[in-house]
């Protein structure tokens, strides 16, 4: 099976929703194959935030940074807007500056 690769309206959808939430525009969205990554700070040295990986189509998995900078998969697994707004509600400390 191939994979779902992200697409340019994927990161503008990202970037629409981060809009929505003033406090969230230290964040950017970096596209690569199948993964848009919530990141802030220099771009040399990027501070990661959330991960969300394609799956499907439709269906994306968020994955989490962990403190020996690998990423560490949940058990969520949901549209995209979806995941976003799980993230800005139940885990808001994870995208603060």
């Amino acid at each position: 099976m191939s994979r779902s690769l992200t697409q340019i309206s994927d990161v503008l959808a990202v970037e629409a929703f981060l809009a929505l939430y003033p406090a969230l525009n230290h964040l950017r969205v970096r596209r690569r194959g199948d993964l848009l990554t919530l990141e802030s700070g220099p771009a040399e040295a990027p501070r990661r935030h959330a991960r969300l990986r394609r799956v499907t189509v439709h269906l994306w998995r968020l994955e989490m940074p962990t403190s020996s900078s690998r990423w560490e998969l949940t058990p969520f697994r949901d549209q995209l807007k979806v995941l976003l707004q799980m993230l800005v509600e139940q885990f808001p400390w994870t995208l603060a500056p």
